[in-house]
């Protein structure tokens, strides 16, 4: 594959060069195919330049979603280098992680996180570190000028960009992403998602995620279609553009949905525009499900991870309640199956890890052979997800292997759990961990969010799971918040209250 075919925004700007690309809500800019591959151009000949950008060398990036981030990315294409976003929520010491890691030539960072600068040791190494606004006159100033030509050799397996993964079984890993995965991503999605060039999407999914790159933003770039740009998720703003901007595809998770649901303009906004609503990174309880399919908005649970895709399954929306908590069959260009042991395939409807083989899987982790190994094997990517697979082949996930706890010998999966208590009318919100019990190793502890105006209490949960959950699934303890703790990608955030519970442990052993 030669730079002339990985350079999409270019094809896009010869095809059709009016159409907008990019809107950017915030400081309410848009910008064609044409004037941003023109833009991007300039950037990737002054970085070449200035900073002696070559093939493979890596440039980091600091900041909310902000339109400096697209530019970037897109001229590093270009250039072959490898972008890697940072996670904007992560501490000097984190970060100084990470920046060690990838060993960026350039960090860009936004003024908002300047008192970062101080306390990242990582950055003595770093050959330059450069307010975002060196990026902004690019987007932002006209008559911009450049005769830039790429004469770089590109080949599909090149990388060009880092993503780190969130770190919950340990230390960050950099996951690899290269061209080739790009290519049979957007491949991928725009066969299952019927993409063209009319579509348009806000995008507000954080870019040190790949939901944030990787779910639309890219496939929609190489289909020619188009976005709006948010630094954040905002429910109200969001239903307000899609009627005004006349949507296509919304992408969010549940969590995302259910506050778009409950905000004051979802009965008032017209969604008739969109096709339907992408959701990933937890299964939607049907209660949700039915909220917006009455709304004339179909939902597409679909499944995926940063190292394989992530538009890895889909399932229709003809079948999202009859296959209720299903992922759907893997897309086009994949193999999937169910591993009991390394060698040893699950049966029908039996719970194992699962492995998948596609052109999308990443070549491996940055630096870090190790892990790589254990994580592929002959070109099959170990998800560490347990599913099964029902006689008509869709796939359900169970729970992350990590997530699993073992109470009195016994395998329990959260996910099933909570599953469950979504039946519950009144539960809006739950999350269900494991936590250390002297008798039975370990036992569940389920945190509840009551909807606004109804009353629950622990006894009432117990008798509602007992007789429908095997008594070891029942939560031994039950904590009721108002609100649970969210990721920046607006999933409920575990390691949090695995660390809430924690503390409540050490004050407890303080008073005593």
């Amino acid at each position: 594959m030669n730079n002339f075919q990985t350079d999409w925004l270019n094809k896009w700007a010869t095809y059709t060069p009016n159409r907008m690309f990019l809107r950017e809500h915030q400081r309410d800019i848009q910008w064609s195919y044409y004037d941003f591959n023109n833009r991007t151009n300039a950037l990737a000949q002054y970085l070449k330049e200035q900073y002696n950008i070559n093939k493979g060398d890596r440039i980091a990036i600091c900041s909310k979603n902000r339109s400096e981030h697209v530019i970037l990315f897109l001229a590093c294409m270009k250039l072959g280098a490898l972008l890697v976003p940072l996670n904007f929520r992560l501490m000097p010491r984190e970060l100084d992680i990470l920046i060690n890691d990838a060993e960026p030539k350039i960090f860009f960072y936004d003024e908002e996180f300047s008192d970062h600068l101080p306390k990242l040791s990582s950055l003595s190494k770093t050959e330059a570190v450069k307010n975002l606004s060196e990026l902004s006159k690019f987007l932002l100033e006209n008559n911009l000028k450049s005769d830039f030509k790429s004469l770089i050799e590109l080949d599909e397996n090149d990388a060009v960009m880092i993503l780190y993964t969130a770190g919950t079984t340990g230390l960050s890993k950099g996951v690899i992403i290269t061209y080739k995965m790009l290519f049979w991503n957007s491949i991928n999605t725009g066969l299952r998602l019927d993409l063209n060039s009319a579509d348009h999407t806000q995008s507000f999914a954080p870019f040190f995620h790949t939901g944030g790159w990787n779910v639309l933003f890219t496939p929609f770039l190489h289909h020619g279609a188009s976005h709006t740009l948010l630094t954040h998720f905002d429910a109200d703003l969001i239903l307000q553009l899609m009627e005004k901007e006349k949507a296509t595809i919304l992408f969010g998770v549940p969590t995302m949905l259910q506050m778009m649901a409950d905000s004051e303009y979802f009965n008032k906004v017209d969604l008739s525009s969109v096709r339907y609503a992408i959701v990933g990174g937890a299964p939607m309880p049907i209660p949700l499900i039915n909220i917006w399919h009455n709304k004339g908005v179909f939902i597409r649970q679909g499944f995926g991870l940063t190292e394989v895709g992530p538009n890895c399954f889909s399932l229709h929306q003809d079948d999202a309640i009859r296959k209720k908590g299903s992922i759907g069959f893997p897309n086009f260009y994949f193999d999937a199956k169910v591993m009991k042991e390394e060698q040893i395939e699950c049966v029908t409807n039996e719970v194992g890890e699962l492995w998948l083989k596609s052109p999308v899987v990443t070549p491996g982790y940055w630096r870090n052979e190790k892990a790589t190994k254990e994580s592929i094997t002959d070109g099959w990517f170990h998800t560490g997800d347990l599913v099964r697979k029902d006689e008509e082949g869709y796939f359900y996930v169970v729970d992350r292997k990590k997530n699993m706890f073992i109470s009195g010998g016994e395998n329990v999966f959260p996910a099933e759990v909570e599953s469950f208590l979504y039946t519950n009318s009144k539960i809006k919100e739950v999350a269900v961990i494991g936590i250390d019990d002297e008798k039975w190793g370990e036992v569940g502890k389920a945190y509840i969010v009551v909807k606004e105006n109804e009353r629950l209490d622990e006894n009432e949960i117990k008798e509602f799971c007992l007789g429908n959950l095997a008594k070891y699934k029942i939560p031994k303890h039950i904590e009721f918040l108002s609100e649970l703790p969210k990721s920046e990608a607006g999933k409920i955030d575990k390691k949090i209250l695995l660390q809430m519970h924690k503390d409540q442990l050490t004050n407890k052993s303080k008073t005593k």
